[in-house]
């Protein structure tokens, strides 16, 4: 067969031109498709260090709104860049910008916490697990706290709560509004909601661990991260023991939840544990997550509701009215009950107003798990996103006079994921249906039991790591039935 070798050798002579044409193409190609990019604006800052300084110290003087993203919002609009913790971050604001995120969550972004924070909190817990295992996780809480669940806690919260009053309120003229909430909701997630029983000293090995869920993670002895990690290896042996014994208790009665243990939190992970669903170590994460997600943010949320309830009597008047009647409708001695609960839509205003004024969080961060495009702007792969609930919560487009406490603005409906203290979108806060019960059963006692003010009316916010109010809330009590 005749080959035309001249023809081939000038190919081959041609092909590193051509292999170069072709290349030059390509990243011409790529550099313009980079160009046509359009960051956020907003500067980085330094190098690895960023803005983070400007951010921790507004957020230690609880400004962080104020202080870091509203002039920033000022400067380059509702959507900018920065570099916080050493990474470049985009920080969104807005109700739209918050649906968009919150609701992409396994799609375009993944959940992202500081090391520390997955350290402290649990690398298997339900805030580090996507698809399949975040579904079944949330799923097993769900039905926990779903409407026959509830049923069954409102009586076990109302024991708790006049139990906790009786103990410690009785004779005193002068209480922590704060810490009484922090003990209180401590044991009611661990008591009503977990079946396990509070031993001494076990809020202050709690505690311990929340200091250090967002310093820097470095092991030195001393540290809060060296302290927080001690405290959690405690929690975890604790822990550890509570669910062999309750296996070893289920696996005697052939793994069957028995009707008293029905709403019990723990029985259910445990026995999703029996069955292969989940792992000892995801039992004990997501324990540790929920009792600090359903505890400190509620003491605040609660704190903050009195606050307001302190500074402005006419609402006060007019909540206290809703549990008279409450209570007037109810034998001496008989708890409240879920249909109760749906009649005090006036002291869920409040809370909710106290919620929008003063939030148990002030955002959380996702990280772009594909390049964004959002508004004309791109966020890249691998960038940080920022939502914050000040964002919408004091702004005018929103909520009318934001600034002025008017719990009569939920009466009509709120912009779609504008009031957003639970989150929002598939990583919607699991306890917030806790929360709310917590709230409204411990106003509904105070209110009915006690006269009180607020010894500090306008004691100031500080925040380590969460918002709390600096002097612990004091309040000055007497009984009403003295």
């Amino acid at each position: 067969m005749f080959v035309d070798t001249s023809y081939n050798v000038l190919l081959w002579a041609l092909f590193p031109l051509i292999a170069l044409v072709s290349f030059s193409f390509l990243w011409h190609k790529q550099c313009c498709n980079k160009e046509k990019r359009k960051l956020p604006p907003g500067a980085m800052g330094f190098p690895f260090i960023g803005e983070t300084k400007e951010f921790f110290n507004a957020q230690s003087r609880n400004q962080l709104f104020e202080e870091f993203v509203q002039p920033r919002i000022q400067k380059h609009g509702k959507i900018f860049k920065t570099r916080i913790m050493g990474s470049p971050t985009v920080v969104v604001n807005g109700a739209e910008a918050n649906k968009f995120i919150l609701s992409n969550e396994f799609k375009l972004v993944k959940s992202s916490w500081p090391y520390s924070t997955v350290q402290l909190m649990g690398s298997e817990s339900i805030m580090e697990k996507d698809s399949d295992k975040h579904r079944y996780l949330r799923g097993v809480i769900g039905t926990t706290l779903g409407y026959a669940g509830l049923e069954v806690l409102v009586p076990k919260i109302c024991s708790s709560v006049q139990l906790y009053l009786a103990t410690n309120w009785k004779g005193e003229e002068n209480v922590s509004l704060y810490r009484s909430t922090k003990v209180l909701t401590f044991r009611i997630v661990f008591e009503c909601l977990l079946g396990i029983n509070v031993e001494q000293g076990m809020l202050d090995t709690f505690e311990r661990v929340l200091e250090g869920v967002f310093s820097p993670a470095i092991m030195f002895p001393g540290s809060k991260f060296w302290r927080a990690k001690k405290a959690r290896v405690e929690i975890e042996k604790m822990l550890t023991k509570v669910v062999k014994e309750k296996k070893k208790e289920m696996e005697m009665e052939g793994n069957l939840l028995r009707e008293k243990d029905g709403i019990m939190l723990l029985s259910k992970l445990v026995q999703g544990m029996m069955q292969g669903e989940i792992s000892e170590k995801e039992v004990i994460d997501n324990v540790v997550l929920l009792v600090f997600a359903a505890h400190d943010t509620t003491s605040f949320a609660i704190a903050m509701t009195f606050k307001m309830l302190g500074q402005y009597p006419h609402c006060y008047s007019k909540l206290l009215q809703e549990h008279v009647e409450i209570m007037n409708n109810k034998k001496h001695g008989e708890n409240l009950t879920m249909d109760d609960i749906k009649k005090m839509k006036y002291t869920w205003q409040v809370a909710r107003e106290s919620m929008r004024m003063f939030p148990p969080i002030f955002g959380s961060f996702r990280k772009a798990i594909t390049d964004i495009e959002y508004e004309g702007l791109t966020i890249p792969k691998g960038w940080k996103v920022l939502w914050t609930t000040y964002g919408t919560h004091y702004n005018e487009e929103y909520f009318k006079d934001p600034l002025s406490f008017n719990p009569s603005r939920f009466e009509e409906a709120i912009t779609p994921y504008a009031f957003v203290p639970f989150g929002g979108g598939p990583r919607l806060c699991a306890g917030y249906q806790l929360a709310k019960l917590n709230i409204l059963i411990f106003v509904h006692y105070v209110v009915t039991q006690y006269h009180w003010f607020l010894l500090h009316p306008e004691e100031p916010v500080t925040m380590d790591p969460l918002p709390y109010p600096s002097l612990g809330m004091p309040i000055k009590i007497s009984s009403k039935y003295a």
